[in-house]
C-alpha cells in the first residue's frame, strides 16, 4: 500500500532512510559522527522546510510497517517551479522486490496530479530511466553542481512547457 505519512511515520521513515543509504555506495555523511547517513537528517530537516509538500512524502506500508519512503520537495528552475526528489529509501530486505518502482510512480502521478511541471533527482541514470528520467541538460536543465553529469536528471510532467535554466533543490539539501 503507498499512502501520504502520516505523524505516526517519522520515525519509521528515519529508520527505513537509515538502513537504506547505511551501506550505499553514494550516501551522505553522517550529520553527527557515527549517526545515521545524511539522508535520514536531511528528511526532517526537509520536513520543517517552506518547501515541504506533505502530499508528496509517500510510505509503502507491508503488514502495518512502513518498508519504504520517497519525498517530493519544492525546488525552481531559476525562477519557476520544480521539485526535487529524494531520497527515496527503501529497506535491504524489500529491495528487489518492486517497491522503490510503487513509489516512483505513485509520487510522479502525484506530482503529475498537482500540475506540476518537472521532477528533478540525483541518481543512477540506469534505474531512473525506467521512469523517463533523463539526463538535466538534455532538456536545458543546468545542475547545481556541474560534477554530477549525467547522474543530475529530470522528468518533465504533463504542465512542463519548457522549463530551462539553473536548478535549485528546497534550503535543506544545501547543508549535507
Amino acid at each position: 500500500m503507498i499512502r501520504r505519512e502520516l505523524p505516526d511515520d517519522l520515525e519509521p521513515i528515519r529508520a527505513v532512510t537509515a538502513a537504506a543509504f547505511r551501506g550505499a555506495e553514494h550516501s551522505a555523511p553522517p550529520v553527527e559522527p557515527g549517526g545515521d547517513p545524511g539522508e535520514a537528517t536531511l528528511v526532517s530537516w526537509l520536513r520543517e522546510d517552506p518547501g515541504w509538500v506533505p502530499e508528496l512524502s509517500l510510505v509503502a506500508v507491508e503488514d502495518g510497517s512502513v518498508v519504504g519512503h520517497v519525498v517530493a520537495t519544492r525546488a525552481r528552475v531559476d525562477d519557476r517551479p520544480a521539485l526535487g526528489l529524494g531520497p527515496l529509501s527503501v529497506h535491504p530486505r524489500r529491495q528487489g522486490a518492486g517497491v522503490g518502482t510503487a513509489l516512483m510512480h505513485a509520487v510522479l502521478g502525484a506530482a503529475d496530479a498537482l500540475g506540476e511541471p518537472l521532477v528533478a533527482l540525483l541518481g543512477d541514470p540506469a534505474y531512473y530511466r525506467r521512469f523517463g528520467f533523463v539526463p538535466a541538460q538534455s532538456a536545458g536543465v543546468v545542475a547545481p553542481d556541474a560534477s554530477w553529469g549525467d547522474y543530475f536528471q529530470v522528468r518533465t510532467l504533463t504542465s512542463y512547457d519548457g522549463e530551462a535554466g539553473r536548478f535549485h533543490y528546497a534550503a535543506p539539501f544545501d547543508r549535507l
